[in-house]
């Protein structure tokens, strides 16, 4: 068992609580207790999604003691004014942004994660929060990751900026909301692994927090597209978001959730190979 994606900063219940009771220092009853809660089930691999108050990079200090391979990329990395603020460090041009990454190679990052596109807006079908960043920007932010050794992890939503990310060699993406058969196409091609997330918007169902059918929508859009990607022979690997909101930490939904459109374990363990070998 893998996650490829959680957040251990984060409980699963309200973000911002979470948080708080971090930001003073790590809470690190909560890290061991999740990680009991992992290893339980027989997860052997977690990569987290950064933050900025070492949580992560605590819960990776420990994890070998519970038989885990724990991979962070610290704090995650967003253009200022944009989305992302709230859990990692934010910079406000590419001279910015390259020091950023360089201090987080530095501290011990095991790659670095950008952060290029709003979230979906589980009340609206096809909005996200906020645009993606422009195409050219996209590539120098990885170009610039790239040039310092580090893989990348794309927090990226919408067709072009996913198609801008993985034509620039992103190395893996996160979410990927209201993708297109031209995004799919080059992250097949260029081999990018496509981490979906899709317990972030399937375990919101019977929760009554968001329009029910603008929910539903939402989650039939994702499994269409991942099927699809999948029929393509592109990579898929399995990450939760574990710690979001309606996903606990060792919620088992993401390989439930790929099961309904009949991808199996199985079918993911090349995904799963790419991103142990490059993160």
């Amino acid at each position: 068992m893998v996650d490829c994606h959680i957040h251990m900063v984060l409980d699963g219940i309200w973000w911002k609580d979470a948080i708080g009771r971090h930001s003073q220092a790590v809470q690190k009853d909560f890290c061991r207790k999740a990680l009991e809660t992992y290893q339980g089930l027989g997860f052997t691999y977690l990569r987290d999604g950064g933050d900025r108050w070492g949580v992560g990079a605590y819960a990776r200090s420990i994890a070998p003691e519970y038989g885990i391979t724990y991979r962070t990329p610290l704090a995650p990395l967003s253009k200022q004014g944009h989305y992302g603020g709230f859990i990692g460090k934010q910079y406000e041009n590419l001279k910015d942004y390259s020091r950023l990454v360089q201090e987080n190679r530095q501290q011990g990052a095991d790659f670095i994660k950008i952060m290029i596109s709003g979230l979906m807006d589980f009340d609206q079908f096809g909005v996200l929060t906020q645009p993606g960043l422009p195409g050219d920007e996209i590539k120098e932010l990885i170009h610039i990751a790239h040039e310092e050794g580090m893989a990348v992890m794309a927090h990226a939503n919408g067709a072009r900026t996913v198609e801008a990310a993985a034509a620039a060699g992103v190395d893996s993406v996160e979410h990927g909301a209201y993708l297109d058969r031209a995004a799919l196409q080059t992250m097949v091609d260029m081999g990018t692994v496509w981490v979906p997330t899709l317990s972030t918007v399937g375990n919101l169902l019977g929760k009554g927090r968001f329009d029910e059918t603008q929910v539903r929508k939402i989650l039939d859009s994702a499994l269409e597209n991942v099927a699809e990607f999948f029929a393509m022979g592109g990579l898929l690997a399995p990450g939760t978001d574990g710690g979001a909101w309606a996903v606990p930490h060792g919620s088992v939904t993401e390989y439930q959730w790929l099961a309904q459109i009949g991808v199996q374990k199985a079918d993911l363990e090349a995904g799963i190979r790419e991103i142990i070998r490059k993160f």
